[in-house]
């Protein structure tokens, strides 16, 4: 009796020593992914959710702020999405934002609606002279003048701008039925239309253009972050703001006009959209350093910009390189010693011309 009550014990520590070793050997959920398990405990400032076999998962912080209305609904059992925003810290716990979730799950929502060509009644918001402002589940919509049906369409006989404008102000406050024909989500912005989408209509016009055509187009419509430009009647394509140009683009409209005849090069079709691209035909200014620069090579530039990541340097006229905030002790540091304008001295840490890729750090 007493041998068969050890063999017991040994056998449970054998399949416990085997589970830690199982836990242990799957592999954490890396950055950006989505997981899901109960809450284990709601908190003043954080919250913990059970992770198994990885652990515990914490929302606290920034993250805890960020998310307070939809904690103030958390109660210990609920099954959770967040997204993960630290594989482990140094408490041991796997950082969540539910906030980064809930978008993660709503772009995903706003790509069936695409797919499964969803019409939904949204409120039209406000009015530019490009277009209507809409905004669905918190993200803001752009629905082009031009995918508008004709009762709604501007009527304006000498197309001026400002007299469209205030004819598309008119339908501030109403509601109109739309579906989503593009996400943006870096931009977080959603693309719109009011037009009848006959999906084999559509298919039969988009089989006449093929990836590689460079076409002749019009300028339909200019927003932040890029240009509509119209192909033929009831077909636009979209010249995302990063495919106007080799060098840094501010802002489109600088660009270009409504009505503007510009050629283009179809770069994708997908999901019943047209891509375009206005500087694939354009001269690539980066081939010029192939084989020139490397990896250890002192350069001059000029600080062009500062994004959130550090400070962009340019070395020539759409050859753009970044020095990171991590290589100064903070960002204000970067700003005062990388003034706007000026020229300073670089070592180029990576050199990626076929991928348009180079980052720098700083010579005092």
């Amino acid at each position: 009796m007493i041998k068969d009550e050890i063999k017991k014990e040994i056998l449970v520590e054998e399949n416990l020593v085997l589970s830690s070793i199982l836990s242990r050997s799957q592999s954490k959920p890396e950055v950006d992914s989505l997981v899901e398990g109960p809450v284990i405990s709601v908190e003043k400032s954080s919250v913990y959710v059970d992770l198994s076999p990885f652990g515990a998962g914490i929302i606290y912080g920034r993250e805890f702020i960020n998310a307070k209305d939809i904690i103030k609904k958390i109660s210990v059992g609920d099954i959770i999405k967040a997204k993960v925003v630290e594989t482990e810290n140094e408490d041991g716990y796997v950082e969540l934002s539910l906030k980064e979730a809930k978008q993660a799950l709503t772009w995903s929502e706003a790509e069936k609606a695409i797919k499964e060509k969803t019409v939904m009644s949204l409120e039209i918001k406000d009015a530019n002279k490009g277009g209507l402002i809409l905004d669905w589940q918190g993200i803001q919509g752009f629905l082009p003048a031009s995918q508008l049906k004709a009762d709604h369409y501007p009527r304006v006989l000498d197309s001026d701008k400002d007299k469209i404008l205030k004819e598309l102000k008119k339908l501030v406050g109403q509601q109109i039925s739309v579906m989503i024909i593009s996400t943006l989500p870096k931009e977080g912005k959603l693309i719109f239309s009011e037009k009848d989408n006959n999906p084999e209509e559509k298919k039969e016009i988009l089989s006449k253009y093929t990836v590689g055509e460079e076409l002749e187009c019009t300028v339909a419509g200019i927003v932040d972050f890029g240009v509509f430009l119209k192909l033929e009647d009831g077909l636009e394509g979209l010249v995302h703001i990063s495919e106007l140009d080799w060098g840094l683009v501010e802002d489109p409209r600088n660009l270009y006009k409504v009505g503007d005849q510009v050629r283009a090069k179809v770069i994708e079709i997908k999901d019943g959209k047209i891509s375009l691209s206005i500087k694939a035909l354009k001269e690539n200014p980066w081939k010029e350093f192939e084989g020139k620069l490397k990896k250890g090579d002192i350069i001059k530039g000029v600080v062009i910009k500062y994004n959130k990541h550090g400070a962009l340097v340019s070395i020539r006229e759409g050859v753009a390189g970044l020095v990171h905030n991590s290589t100064f002790p903070t960002e204000a540091k970067l700003r005062e010693k990388l003034e706007l304008g000026k020229n300073y001295n670089f070592q180029i840490t990576l050199f990626e011309p076929k991928d348009q890729k180079m980052t720098l750090v700083h010579l005092e």
